[in-house]
């Protein structure tokens, strides 16, 4: 029997020092640290890419502001944000 890969969350936030982080749900350091959120959501979108999975993006405020899937993605979203 195959193992079936779980898909990977790359989660962009921001950190306390005002910078922004691209952290893969599971690990305890960030993958990435940049100073602005389009470079974390570029670096997340590779990762996940790459490993397939999801990109959750939270805003300043900490809510999550959009969410996107790569890979075989078994319930694709029925939104047209991407």
């Amino acid at each position: 029997m195959t193992k079936k890969k779980k898909p990977t969350v790359q989660r962009v936030t921001r950190r306390a020092d005002g910078r922004w982080q691209h952290k893969q749900d599971g690990n305890k350091r960030a993958s990435k640290v940049t100073r602005t959120q389009e470079e974390a959501i570029e670096s997340a979108r590779r990762a996940a890419k790459k490993k397939g999975g999801e990109v959750i993006v939270h805003g300043r405020d900490g809510k999550i502001r959009s969410k996107d899937s790569y890979g075989n993605d078994p319930n694709p979203p029925k939104d047209k944000e991407h």
